[in-house]
Formats: C-alpha cells, structure tokens, sequence
C-alpha cells in the first residue's frame, strides 16, 4: 500500500551500515516507523529528510514491520532549532512528547499541527524559553485529552475561594475544603494560577507581550510535568534532565 503524507522525524537511530529507522509523527496516520534505505550514504537524496525536526511531505510503502520512504520532499528542516543550543534542547524535548505520549498509528491532526507551529515558533526564539515550553505544555496536554480544569473545584464545583491547589490526578483546581480527599497535589497561589490560565489560552506566537515572572513559570512547568507525566503513565523525560543543567547555568 502506497500513502502519501506529511510528517516530521522525531527520533532516529542507524540501521545496519547505510540505513536509518525513524519515527516520523505523520498528518494522516499518526506515529509511524519508516525505513530510510541508504540514507546515510553521502550522496543519499534522504540526507535532508531524515533529521530529526525534519518536516516533510512523504511518499511511503507500507511494509509488513515498517513503512519505506520511496520519496521525500523537505517542507521545513527548521534548521535554525540546530544552531542554538537552547532551542535545540528545547526542540528535543517537544520531540520525546510525542514520541512518549502517542500510539502508533494513531491521528490526531492538532497535535501533528501543534508541533509544527512549535516548531516554527521555537526556530526563530532567542529568549523566554520557559514561557513558550509551559504555553506549549499547557496547549500539548489539552489536545491530548486532559485540559487543565481552571474555572472552579474539580471535586466539589466550588467558584468561590481563597486557597486552593492543582489535583494531578483529576487535574484541575480543589478548594481548600477537598484538600483532604485529593493527596496528590501542588500548591498554588493566585499569580500560578492566573500565569496558567492565560497561557494556555494564549496563540504560541504572540507571547512575546505576556510578562511573567520567571520563578512563577518555573513552578508552573514542573506541575505540568508531573501532571503530563501522570496522564502518559511515564516517569521521566530524558530531555529535561539537560534543560535542567540548563536552568542552572541561566541558559533559560
């Protein structure tokens, strides 16, 4: 069967001496293996298309354990993400989302058309990285399934209250009177809570106007790791442990 599709390289590894296996995130046919034959070879016209990020119109065969690239055509390499090593960290770390939270073959054409605006987005950012990780998270998790519920007490329907909390497991806000009935949950406060609410529903391309502080987004990202992580049923993201490092040395 012959298909033809869009899709961008999230992960690669090399096959034998001149081949690759990439999983490409596809428009039509979600999360799929591909057999890239002799794209390792120097004159290999699959060079460009098989690199991670990579966004690409492909003509494919399916086989009986992978897909085969019979032709590609680059779209986008968003080559800018490599030239910098915030993006490029950044960039890997969108890239393992998908991979750790997507069934193969499995479409979902906004979260296909989310990572390419991410993408596109984070190729031509140099500086609040934070902001637009967490304004994708927020997005990334609610095309997933599990929109944050942000307008009253996940557990009892309160709209009125002055503490409250975030529930990874029901994943949204508890007034302090559920406290007791939710134990997996991360405090917030009122700044929190108003940083996540316009975030996420704010366009990845126009936050550069947004003015958060930084302590603020950080809190936030690591409830929304651990909420993501919970909702994906995974651990960790291998990616983060470098955008931590990265913190750390102001890289952010």
């Amino acid at each position: 069967m012959y298909i033809k599709t869009e899709g961008i390289v999230i992960k690669e590894f090399r096959f034998k001496e001149t081949s690759k296996i990439l999983t490409i995130f596809t428009k039509k046919h979600g999360k799929i293996s591909t057999m890239a034959r002799g794209a390792y070879k120097p004159k290999s016209q699959l060079i460009a298309n098989t690199q991670p990020f990579s966004y690409n119109d492909y003509y494919l065969f399916k086989g009986k354990n992978f897909y085969y690239i019979n032709q590609a055509d680059i779209i986008d390499s968003f080559y800018p993400i490599r030239e910098n090593i915030n993006r490029m960290m950044y960039g890997s770390y969108l890239l393992e989302l998908v991979n750790l939270s997507t069934l193969e073959e499995e479409e979902n054409q906004k979260l296909f058309l989310l990572l390419k605006k991410g993408l596109k987005v984070l190729s031509k950012l140099d500086h609040d990285f934070i902001k637009f990780i967490l304004a994708y998270e927020l997005k990334y998790i609610s095309f997933l399934g599990y929109k944050p519920y942000l307008d009253r007490c996940v557990v009892c329907g309160r709209d009125k209250f002055s503490q409250f909390k975030f529930s990874i497991v029901q994943g949204g806000i508890i007034c302090s009177n559920c406290f007791s009935v939710e134990p997996l949950c991360e405090n917030m406060d009122l700044p929190m809570y108003k940083a996540m609410k316009i975030l996420l529903y704010t366009p990845l391309d126009k936050l550069s106007h947004i003015e958060i502080p930084k302590d603020v987004m950080f809190k936030l990202h690591e409830i929304m790791v651990e909420y993501i992580l919970n909702k994906i049923d995974r651990k960790k993201f291998n990616s983060l442990n470098m955008l931590k490092s990265m913190k750390n040395n102001g890289g952010v």
